[in-house]
């Protein structure tokens, strides 16, 4: 586990660009923090990390967004509005997770027992100076993006 300081909006956008140059195909990373924590800011880092020509942008009401292209393909699935793990089976997020690409889940805790066991689990928190992200791996596989320099 690795806390990261983010005492502005362009670091927590910088943290999930240096994961998006980092990530490899299969990577899962589940998001988690309140509403306003910046959890879509972090996604937007992300694709830009992974050079994503598309507006990474909330998947609310759609509910999963894919961006084709690219260095490797970015599904960003925001799930706040999910009532149930059933609900994931329709949207096809169980096949992006076997694929080739990269998995952002926000508000992952609506399908807990869903996630791989391997993943880059990432809680953010305002505090009185910003945010704290909580970076913990869940398995070898995301272990070094822990250790991503922002």
């Amino acid at each position: 586990m690795r806390m990261i300081r983010l005492p502005r909006s362009d670091d927590t956008f910088a943290l999930g660009e240096a994961l998006g140059r980092r990530v490899e195909p299969g990577t899962v990373i589940a998001v988690r923090g309140d509403l306003g924590a910046g959890k879509t800011l972090l996604a937007k880092g992300i694709g830009a990390g992974l050079a994503v020509p598309t507006r990474v942008q909330s998947p609310t009401y759609v509910i999963v967004h894919l961006h084709p292209s690219g260095r490797l393909p970015l599904w960003h699935a925001d799930l706040y509005r999910l009532s149930g793990e059933d609900e994931l089976e329709q949207l096809g997020v169980d096949e992006a997770i076997e694929g080739d690409g990269v998995v952002v889940i926000e508000w992952p805790d609506r399908v807990e027992g869903w996630l791989p066991a391997d993943r880059l689990d990432i809680l953010l928190e305002h505090d009185g100076e910003g945010r704290v992200a909580t970076l913990s791996a869940t398995g070898p596989r995301h272990r070094v993006l822990e250790a991503v320099d922002v």
